[in-house]
């Protein structure tokens, strides 16, 4: 491999991990609001 195709890999495998702990980061801090549940159905608990 060239010295520039092992950069270019090193970029886009920081960008794909970057993203996935930026987004964990994200859900952590404001999780997802539970949908409440439609009228007439009970929960499974």
């Amino acid at each position: 491999m060239s010295a520039g195709a092992i950069v270019m890999m090193i970029i886009a495998i920081a960008i794909v991990w970057g993203g996935l702990v930026a987004a964990i980061l994200r859900l952590r801090s404001h999780p997802d609001e539970p949908e409440p549940w439609p009228p007439g159905v009970e929960s499974a608990e």
